[in-house]
């Protein structure tokens, strides 16, 4: 290899590109504080570390294809980046023909991204969706299906790094309980500037919330031993 083709390689940084829905996306300030754990994770990184997060909302692996959003991200690709993929909450929609999937579609488009990010010698992360906060008699119930195993099952198949995070926030919101984990959630009385009738939102969250799904994912890179660890603050 040339000098200034090694030169190029190790002066340019470390790449993570984050595609999935609204839980890991960047928010319109109107949206504030509703805030994706991807911008939490951001700032987990020395500054030798960009994250292209192009999570949206409302999206599924079926509306990330057919939109063209894969398609920019697939052709910013470079060897050695990172590919961090989450999806379940709007794929379960099946009542949506744009934006549900079927089982056997999602697990086809998890397998279609982590074949095309390898083919550019990328590193793809599969991650289950986070857990809703949903309790029922004081005990969280499932609300995501079979969608997390079928991530699971893609992940076990193709030999993919897999953050579980279904499994972890899960773990979380039964440990913190019913009336304490509200304050990881997007629940506002009313007066607020973005929100003057107030909120009470469930699946999206806050800017704590956000941090702290952001750390369980940073433990999880951690305990994998990840190439990405050198890069963490």
């Amino acid at each position: 290899m040339c000098l200034i083709c090694s030169f190029m390689l190790q002066s340019r940084k470390q790449t993570i590109w984050m595609i999935g829905d609204s839980t890991m996306s960047v928010k319109a300030p109107d949206k504030f504080p509703e805030t994706g754990w991807g911008v939490a994770f951001a700032t987990k990184f020395k500054t030798h570390t960009e994250v292209q997060n192009r999570a949206k909302n409302g999206r599924s692996t079926k509306s990330c294809i057919n939109e063209g959003i894969w398609k920019e991200i697939y052709e910013g690709i470079q060897p050695g980046d990172y590919v961090f993929i989450q999806f379940g909450h709007n794929d379960q929609k099946i009542h949506k023909p744009n934006t549900g999937t079927t089982i056997d579609e999602y697990k086809a488009n998890l397998s279609f991204f982590v074949e095309k990010a390898r083919s550019k010698k990328a590193k793809p992360v599969l991650l289950t969706p986070i857990a809703r906060r949903a309790f029922e008699d004081g005990k969280l119930i499932d609300t995501h299906g079979a969608y997390p195993n079928a991530v699971r099952d893609v992940a076990d198949s193709l030999n993919v790094p897999l953050i579980d995070l279904t499994r972890k926030t899960s773990n979380l919101l039964t440990e913190m309980g019913e009336e304490e984990s509200m304050s990881l959630f997007l629940h506002l009385p009313d007066g607020h500037t973005n929100y003057p009738k107030g909120v009470i939102d469930n699946t999206h969250l806050n800017e704590r919330g956000a941090e702290v799904i952001a750390h369980l994912v940073v433990q999880d890179i951690r305990r994998q031993g990840m190439s990405l660890v050198k890069y963490l603050k």
